[in-house]
């Protein structure tokens, strides 16, 4: 499978999770705990790596960060 880059990024949305977790004072240990409460396995490294554009985000994982974070996907993904 190829996988590609976007603007040197491997997603577009990492930029705005950080930016809420920040802003909600949440750690990624908690954003992580959060995640895992939901069904979605995933570490704090992970997320780490994702708010630095290093590591892909799914469909599923970006639903569940909108949910926890309570904002938008298109809010997440800069629609809004």
């Amino acid at each position: 499978m190829k996988i590609y880059d976007y603007g040197g990024q491997k997603n577009i949305s990492g930029d705005r999770i950080h930016q809420i977790r920040t802003t909600k004072r949440l750690s990624q240990n908690e954003l992580a705990a959060r995640m895992q409460v939901k069904g979605v396995l995933i570490e704090r490294e992970a997320i780490s790596k994702i708010e630095t554009g290093d590591r892909f985000v799914t469909d599923y994982e970006l639903m569940t960060f909108a949910e926890v974070l309570g904002v938008t996907m298109n809010w997440l993904t800069g629609k809004e």
